[in-house]
């Protein structure tokens, strides 16, 4: 009941994200009609195009030996290897086709449907593929139904174009009585080209459908929720409140190392208690005065009494505290309008220490 539920509420298409994520797990929509027409249709081929060559070399060959069979001595094991392996190596070639053609076209259909990829956790072992409940859901599910009405259609399909073919012409099995010996192989040939043809039509109509129905259904399996769809943008664009936490403890950190600078200031520029702006000039090292800290109200209490503790000189003007405060950022050299202004508090410091 929940897991329908759960499905209902499932009203929204996959994400890219969703969809890349299944597929990187393995996760793809995959017909295996399409495979079993591939061979029926390789198979075909090798009826129409190589089997009638193929059959007279391999013919020709046993009727040789056959005619021949006084040539052939077998007084020895390595005798009879020596002529097991020349029939082996000929009925090996007449096969040869159908060991390639066959497997090979079903190889490039799974191909076809999507590019072989190494995934390890498909191998890895689940629960779910032995538990009893997931495997009556998976029987009884939509999977379940289709795959019944599937093989219901093969066996219906395949049981028709046998009786129509080989029963319903009841000429066949005369002919096969009064055909010649030689022309036998040809007549069930003919009737095995006539009953794959038969047989491929059908599973054509069946692989399309199977192509559609897994793509379908590999969508909806994919659906999700307007709340998955909610907290996967979260997790994209990254959680409001941890984005906030991470910038207030970046603040943090620098607010303390900004205060830890304070002591390397030559100076101090404030407004009585609003305002605080720590500069540091060192002729051999700065080409300017630099703001090594600054701060409003709390911060700029914190930065003169951190003045005050290691005897750095604290100027008291309004307007160059606010003015420096909003213009320059830490780090940073003071702009050219405010060299005057900050020179004559140097000058006035350097002869204080004089």
């Amino acid at each position: 009941m929940s897991e329908g539920a759960d499905k209902e509420s499932k009203t929204e298409e996959a994400t890219e994200k969703k969809i890349s994520d299944a597929i990187e797990k393995g996760n793809l929509p995959f017909s295996r009609e399409a495979p079993i027409l591939a061979s029926i249709i390789a198979f075909l081929i090798i009826m129409v195009f190589v089997a009638v060559p193929g059959g007279l070399k391999l013919t020709a060959l046993l009727s040789e030996l056959l005619d021949k069979s006084d040539d052939w001595r077998l007084t020895s094991a390595d005798d009879a290897r020596q002529l097991f392996s020349i029939i082996g190596a000929a009925v090996g070639i007449a096969l040869l086709p159908v060991l390639i053609i066959i497997p090979g076209a079903g190889i490039l259909a799974s191909v076809l449907q999507n590019a072989p990829r190494i995934v390890a956790n498909r191998i890895e072992p689940q629960f779910s593929r032995i538990s009893i409940a997931k495997g009556w859901s998976r029987i009884f599910g939509a999977a379940g139904r289709v795959e019944f009405l599937k093989s219901t259609f093969k066996f219906a399909a395949a049981s028709a174009i046998v009786f129509m073919i080989f029963f319903e012409d009841t000429h066949f099995f005369v002919d096969a009585i009064i055909t010649e010996p030689n022309a036998l192989p040809e007549l069930i040939r003919s009737h095995l080209v006539r009953l794959l043809s038969s047989i491929a039509i059908a599973v054509t109509v069946l692989a399309a459908f199977d192509l559609a129905w897994t793509r379908i259904h590999w969508r909806s399996e994919l659906r999700m929720t307007r709340q998955e769809i909610k907290d996967e943008h979260k997790q994209a664009e990254g959680d409001p409140l941890l984005k906030s936490r991470l910038r207030s403890l970046g603040r943090d950190r620098a607010r303390q190392r900004m205060i830890a600078s304070v002591p390397t200031a030559t100076l101090i520029v404030a407004n009585p208690t609003h305002f605080s702006v720590a500069l540091r000039y060192v002729a051999a090292k700065d080409s300017a005065p630099v703001v090594v800290a600054k701060g409003q109200d709390i911060i700029a209490l914190k930065i003169r009494e951190i003045a005050e503790a290691h005897d750095i000189p604290v100027f008291e003007n309004t307007q160059l505290a606010r003015s420096l405060y909003k213009q320059v950022q830490v780090n940073n050299v003071i702009a050219p309008e405010f060299y005057k202004a900050v020179a004559e508090l140097i000058q006035f410091v350097n002869a204080r220490r004089r």
